[in-house]
């Protein structure tokens, strides 16, 4: 019975973090797989294609200085997601829709509201947020 004790135990601490948030380095590592090459490896815009797209890519440091000083996650996910996109000039970002699937963790967006959020798309976003200027 101890041991079932502790194996249920083990399970709930196991369900807990499926449900926390992503720290910064797990989306750095999807920035660097898939944003990169265009915002560069700073977030600045100067990647390495970043003169061949045509538009400049935007300088993701600076998203919250945009937002008069705030973070706009629920913006933030909708372009990454694409929702957002379609009525921007230049060319669009490309889909990435290995970041829709997976497990899913709770997001207040800035309403106070938790939304199911693709554990990879919140990651990416939570990575966004650590690397704001100022």
């Amino acid at each position: 019975m101890k041991y079932l004790a502790g194996i249920v135990g083990l399970g709930f601490i196991a369900a807990c973090t499926v449900d926390a948030m992503p720290e910064p380095y797990e989306g750095q590592a999807l920035y660097d797989d898939n944003c990169a090459i265009c915002h560069g490896a700073s977030g600045r815009g100067d990647g390495a294609v970043s003169d061949v797209t045509g538009t400049a890519p935007k300088d993701l440091t600076q998203i919250a200085l945009r937002n008069g000083g705030v973070f706009p996650r629920a913006e933030v996910l909708s372009m990454i997601d694409g929702y957002h996109r379609e009525a921007l000039p230049g060319p669009n970002m490309p889909e990435f829709g290995a970041l829709l699937r997976g497990e899913q963790v709770p997001v207040d967006t800035g309403d106070g509201v938790m939304t199911p959020t693709p554990r990879p798309l919140a990651a990416l976003m939570i990575y966004l947020e650590s690397i704001q200027d100022g």
